[in-house]
């Protein structure tokens, strides 16, 4: 399994941004998250200049949203939705967008179950429940 360190995702982010910029070809998974970024202009800034991407803390206490977390749910989304794991998560996902009439803001609901997901499996040291994470993704 693939497991990136904070710098690699924060590199992966920064280097799409500058190969769109410079219209130069994406691979499939970039093209993806280009789409991401493109909805999130308020992260240009940060994805523009990736040294500073590197050096800077994107704390719980500094107030601000890490835009490279953002992206990185975004993308995890869109792939669980690509190949339906946890099974049943695109049926979800469609029935939630259509209620909200945003793919875009059906991905943040459900990034807050993802979220509470993750939160829940390392605070117990067991593995993430799909079904749990499914369940609160419908009830949403």
């Amino acid at each position: 399994m693939f497991t990136p360190s904070s710098d690699d995702v924060r590199r992966f982010f920064c280097d799409i941004y500058r190969k769109h910029h410079a219209k130069e070809i994406l691979s499939p998974l970039e093209a993806i998250a280009l789409d991401w970024i493109v909805q999130h202009p308020e992260y240009e800034s940060d994805l523009g200049d990736v040294d500073a991407a590197l050096a800077r803390d994107y704390s719980v206490d500094g107030g601000q949203a890490n835009p490279f977390l953002h992206l990185s749910m975004h993308l995890t989304i869109a792939e669980q939705i690509a190949v339906d794991r946890p099974s049943g998560v695109r049926a979800a996902s469609q029935s939630l967008t259509q209620r909200l009439d945003s793919e875009h803001a059906a991905h943040h609901q459900m990034m807050e179950c993802l979220g509470q997901m993750i939160w829940n499996s390392q605070r117990a040291g067991l593995p993430p429940d799909g079904a749990a994470y499914l369940e609160c993704v419908r009830r949403r």
